[in-house]
């Protein structure tokens, strides 16, 4: 199993993040700057959601925003591996949904009679070339079945 990589991020900056799984199908031509940030999921650079909303609707795909917060509390001090728990615990819940992205929109270092604890909120976000909402997993589901070719105009996020 692979290590984890370091959160370079702290609590203060990770607010409005958002996280694309690898390996997601991204309109060509659009190049959005990504790190590793966990196995499985890279992080947006430099762009928040509106950002990255833009780039992508220029591409005439759509990025979703699903009502419903994912909420998490983890006990810890405010630091990167506190906060790499939270945001395992977020994907984690977030999976079970089938969307590709999510946005990390709340993050709040608190103490509780004295016990330090963080609290995340974020969103599931979703990119697709279709107007109709159709989850990752869905689509996975469908391209099974029918063994079409991705569009030619799309590329996949993650590849080289």
């Amino acid at each position: 199993m692979p290590k984890f990589q370091k959160v370079q991020m702290s609590a203060n900056n990770i607010s409005a993040t958002i996280l694309i799984r690898e390996n997601t199908l991204l309109p060509s031509g659009s190049v959005l700057e990504t790190e590793a940030f966990l196995p499985g999921w890279r992080a947006v650079e430099n762009l928040d959601g509106g950002g990255v909303a833009n780039k992508i609707e220029d591409a005439k795909w759509n990025f979703f925003f699903l009502a419903g917060a994912i909420r998490t509390t983890v006990i810890g001090r405010e630091g990167p591996a506190t906060l790499r728990r939270a945001i395992q615990r977020i994907l984690a819940k977030q999976q079970a949904r089938g969307f590709n992205s999510i946005e990390i929109t709340k993050v709040v270092s608190r103490r509780f009679l004295g016990v330090p604890y963080l609290s995340i909120s974020a969103h599931s976000r979703h990119i697709q070339a279709g107007m109709y909402l159709v989850p990752a997993e869905d689509v996975r589901v469908m391209d099974a079945a029918d063994t079409a070719p991705a569009p030619a105009a799309a590329m996949v996020f993650g590849e080289r």
